[in-house]
């Protein structure tokens, strides 16, 4: 849990539970997710919680999206202390990550090509579950409801595959996007987490390549 003196013990859990949804999924969870996992009885019990953490300045909350919900930089900070002093056994420096940010993607250009990579970042490897090998810069705001936002940096763990429901970095021809992947059949699908986006549905035969799986999100402004 976290060292926290002004948040209790649920409210230690509760982001200890987002910080893993995001590093798992690449999203933080619902309300209904949240009550699911510790027991409450309804979401509104989850809402609660959230709405008294926000007021402690742990999280911020985004209005509209029910995935709308950011670990700020101090509540990250002090998650990566608690976990830090229960991995004493692991070498100085050995936890950090060096990651690149990617900008814009050329299009036919690889994905780490160096031109696409705007600067590198170093962060603690305790953020994420799964390791991540860059960042991207997120544009637009078709992932809206995933809590994905215009301007966050997507942690991408490159893979060439990908399971239903998880959100992916995706080629299609010369344009990189970022959606929640779905195969039926041989119909791929690319669904948006915004109901002003449409669905893209790859047909057999058309340039596509899966490029990562989204492995966490950090606000652009923590970096800052």
């Amino acid at each position: 849990m976290l060292e926290n003196p002004k948040l209790t013990a649920r409210q230690q859990q509760i982001l200890e539970l987002i910080q893993s949804a995001i590093s798992r999924t690449g999203a933080p969870p619902t309300r209904a997710e949240i009550a699911a996992e510790l027991g409450f009885k309804s979401a509104n019990a989850a809402e609660e919680h959230l709405q008294a953490l926000a007021r402690k300045g742990a999280i911020e909350l985004v209005s509209g999206t029910s995935r709308g919900i950011r670990l700020k930089s101090d509540t990250l900070r002090s998650i990566n202390e608690s976990r830090s002093k229960l991995q004493a056994l692991s070498l100085s420096g050995l936890s950090q990550l060096m990651l690149p940010l990617i900008g814009r993607v050329a299009a036919g250009s690889p994905i780490l090509a160096q031109e696409h990579i705007d600067q590198t970042y170093y962060l603690e490897s305790s953020l994420f579950q799964h390791k991540p090998d860059y960042l991207l810069k997120v544009r637009g705001m078709s992932m809206r409801d995933a809590g994905i936002m215009d301007g966050d940096l997507l942690a991408v763990q490159s893979t060439k595959e990908a399971k239903n429901g998880q959100i992916v970095v995706a080629r299609l021809g010369e344009e990189v996007t970022v959606k929640r992947f779905r195969r039926n059949n041989n119909v791929i699908e690319l669904h948006p987490e915004n109901p002003d986006y449409q669905t893209i549905v790859v047909e057999p035969g058309e340039a596509f390549e899966i490029e990562g799986l989204a492995v966490g999100l950090i606000r652009n402004t923590m970096l800052m």
